[in-house]
Order: structure tokens, then C-alpha cells, then sequence
């Protein structure tokens, strides 16, 4: 069955999937994308439905720089060159420059085995974009600031429809993802806590799940959700001084996660020292150096 293209209001679809991605018209057979999926399979049917629709991309929006959200820009922008590309400053920087995202993860030059589409996107020429009101690509629409899952990341508002990109997850993403990314956890928290208090949001689109109009409800699971992983990291350094790869092998044993690959340990490797971070500015935990080792403890 052919790809197609999902009503959220007038002139506002979306693409279901893995990532979902946001179609918005500008009411003369054009649409700002806003993220693009993971790869050229997600890209490819993005543009199938565009096509089932009678329309043609006039600009991508890309919320952050995680792989599976602009991963699909390069063959959309291989079919329309010189579509413009926007994103928040420095997750522009990143989409330019793919290596960024697994040079930060690893520390360092990453090895082939951090190099996957799922880590590692081809490149596309993003440039950056303000918060507030914006036209793009013949498309007003406000974006919000919701920094935490990446460090500069937006949702996007148009009209009474929210597209809250990965600051909310819907319940499914959370059940499957307990330890859910973050490069900054107490800024994850507040960020989903103000999409919160929004007001006039009939319904609203996770980047990862289907829409809902209970808001309220899905802010209250994802809080919960990122509460958990804190606890359970506070529970992990508890249990005595430990490196993060051991508070991170005590964290996946309480929240039941299995670790597979090198590429998900890295992931999740960030995550645990996230919420380090939070804990050690809450003055909750400290840390040392012992026998050439950085171990935490509580303080």
C-alpha cells in the first residue's frame, strides 16, 4: 500500500512511522517537512505521499540533529536541489557536519562500529533558525524551544496542533526505551513540563508515537518516564562509588534493559551520565578520582 499522508487539521498532515514526519501546506501546492526519517526507505515515502497529495517540499525544517530525524534530508534534497534546510544553530552545525553526533557520544574519532545510519546521517546544508514566529519555506508556524533530549531542539506550533518533536514520547516509545535519550536531563524535564501549559492544543504529534489530544496526560507519562531514570541512577550510585559503565550496568538490571550492541551502550552510557550531571548540580551526588578512575557517590 502506498504511503499516505495523515489529516491532523486543515493543511497540517503527517507521515506515521518509526519518526514521524510533519507536512505542513502553504495553500498554493507547496509543504514545509518538518524531519525527514531516518534514511532514503522513510525519504522515499515521504515523497510518495507528497506526490499522492499534489505536493512538492518547499523547505525542511528539521527539529534536531539525531540521525533518524534528518537521516532522509540527503535524497529528498537529491530529487530538489537547493531546498532549504533549517534547524536550530548548533543542531545545524551537526547536520552539516554528521561526525559530530558519534565524535560527542564516543570522545573521540568514533570507530566503525559508531558509524551506522542510526548514528552517523549523510550530510545536508542546514542553516540555522530562530524560536518564535517564523515563515518558512511559505509556511508561518511558531517553534518552541525544548532543549534536554538535544540540546537545542523545537517543537513546532501550528495553530491548535503540536508537533512536539522528541520532547514528548508516546507510551509505546517510552515502555520500549526506559533509559529515554538526553543530553541534558533537568533541561528534558522542564522542557516537557512547559509544553505542559500550552494552552488552546487540540492535539498533539510526539516525534516517536500517535497523535493524542490528551497533552496533559502525555506530559505526566514522560515526566514519570524521566523521573524513573533518575531514580534509578540515584539508587545506582547508592549502591557504592562506581564509574559510569558500572552505574550504567546497575541501571539497565532496575529498568530491565538489554544492551546489545556497542552503539546502544554508548547511548545509554550518555543518558546514565545526564542525569549524573542533574544529581551532581542538586548537590545530590559527588564525585572523585580513585586509583585513576572518576567514580560517583552520594553525597
Amino acid at each position: 500500500m502506498a504511503p499516505q499522508l495523515l489529516p491532523l487539521a486543515p493543511r497540517v498532515q503527517y507521515l506515521p512511522g518509526a519518526v514521524n514526519s510533519l507536512v505542513l501546506e502553504d495553500g498554493q501546492g507547496g509543504a514545509l517537512l518538518v524531519d525527514t526519517g531516518l534514511d532514503d526507505s522513510h525519504a522515499r515515502g515521504l515523497l510518495r505521499a507528497l506526490a499522492a497529495a499534489g505536493l512538492t517540499p518547499t523547505a525542511i525544517l528539521n527539529t534536531h540533529s539525531h540521525a533518524d530525524h534528518h537521516g532522509g534530508n540527503a535524497f529528498i534534497l537529491g530529487r530538489f536541489p537547493g531546498l532549504e534546510v533549517f534547524a536550530p544553530s548548533l543542531e545545524a552545525a551537526i547536520i552539516r557536519h554528521p561526525v559530530l553526533e558519534p565524535l560527542s557520544l564516543w570522545g573521540a574519532w568514533p570507530p566503525p562500529g559508531l558509524q551506522s545510519k542510526f548514528l552517523l546521517a549523510p550530510a545536508s546544508p542546514a542553516q540555522p533558525v530562530e524560536t518564535g514566529a517564523v515563515r518558512l519555506g511559505g509556511v508561518e508556524v511558531e517553534l518552541l524551544d525544548v532543549p534536554g533530549h538535544a540540546a537545542e531542539m523545537v517543537a513546532v506550533r501550528a495553530g491548535d496542533v503540536l508537533y512536539a518533536a522528541d520532547a514528548l514520547f508516546g507510551p509505546a516509545a517510552l515502555v520500549k526505551h526506559p533509559l529515554t535519550f538526553c543530553a541534558d536531563s533537568g533541561h528534558q524535564k522542564a522542557s516537557a513540563a512547559r509544553l505542559g501549559t500550552l494552552s488552546g492544543v487540540r492535539v498533539v504529534l510526539p516525534g516517536h508515537g500517535d497523535p493524542t489530544p490528551d497533552l496533559s496526560g502525555l506530559v505526566a507519562a514522560n515526566l514519570a518516564a524521566y523521573a524513573r531514570t533518575t531514580q534509578a541512577v540515584l539508587e545506582a550510585v547508592a549502591e557504592g562509588a562506581a564509574s559510569v559503565d558500572d552505574l550504567l550496568a546497575r541501571v539497565c538490571l532496575r529498568l530491565g534493559v538489554t544492551m546489545r550492541d556497542p552503539g546502544a551502550v554508548v547511548l545509554n552510557r550518555a543518558v546514565v551520565s545526564a542525569h549524573l550531571t542533574e544529581l551532581l548540580e542538586a548537590g545530590a551526588v559527588e564525585w572523585a578520582v580513585e586509583a585513576g578512575r572518576l567514580t560517583f557517590r552520594p553525597a
